[in-house]
């Protein structure tokens, strides 16, 4: 039995994760912004005989973050998923109605949720990540790429590359220590957030990052990967 921790586990491919994991009897920390209102989630962990807990975390505020690590205390992480995102604000191209403060605002949320959350829960879990020689992965997007072809999902696309880069930064970093890290495109999924059209279900696009997650190592930490454990361009 291994502890895995889980952000924005409330729903689509979190939930799924959740789902995944506990499916092979782990030790699941699952993490949300309101709990209270993580039904399904709620079933799930009521039903688990006690592996499956649940917790408040807002990716936007160290303190809540360094909460979660409180949590864990001294408890080996062996897996951390950072899966918690939102949209940041209109995806429009800039040809559209105008950009409003309003807008920026929800930018500066997103690189708090997306960007600079993850790297704050790695560095409150890093004792516990250390103590397991864990494994991060972090979800990311097709949009985080120079080479995806499409304009617009300005906020999105910039925070998801910038995670990327600090992800990999983290792998250079934590490599002789023991811990890997790397990033994901979970495919097109659908989701709230990916749409109805989405190209498979989140319980797809977890099993495929679950199997990423077993697969990586020293040899692969700092890739940026696809769903099903392929290589990603970026």
């Amino acid at each position: 039995m291994e502890n895995i921790v889980i952000t924005g586990a409330n729903r689509g491919i979190g939930l799924a994760l959740v789902e995944a994991y506990a499916a092979d009897s782990n030790r699941i920390y699952a993490f949300c912004r309101s709990p209270n209102e993580a039904t399904e989630l709620g079933r799930l962990a009521a039903t688990s005989g006690g592996r499956i807990t649940l917790h408040q975390v807002d990716m936007a505020d160290g303190a809540s973050i360094d909460e979660a690590a409180t949590i864990l205390s001294d408890a080996p992480v062996h897996v951390l998923l950072n899966v918690a995102g939102i949209i940041g604000g209109k995806t429009d191209s800039i040809e559209g109605a105008a950009f409003t403060e309003d807008d920026f605002n929800d930018w500066r949320r997103a690189f708090e949720v997306m960007t600079i959350g993850p790297f704050r829960l790695v560095q409150a879990l890093l004792p516990n990540l250390l103590a397991a020689k864990g494994k991060v992965m972090t979800v990311s997007s097709q949009a985080a790429a120079s080479t995806w072809p499409h304009g617009a999902m300005y906020a999105y696309g910039a925070t998801k590359a910038a995670v990327n880069r600090i992800m990999l930064s983290l792998a250079i970093d934590l490599k002789d220590r023991g811990v890997c890290v790397a990033s994901i495109h979970p495919g097109h999924v659908k989701t709230d957030m990916g749409g109805p059209n989405g190209e498979i279900t989140p319980q797809q696009s977890a099993e495929g990052i679950k199997s990423t997650v077993e697969n990586l190592t020293s040899d692969n930490t700092g890739s940026f990967f696809k769903w099903n454990s392929e290589l990603h361009p970026w």
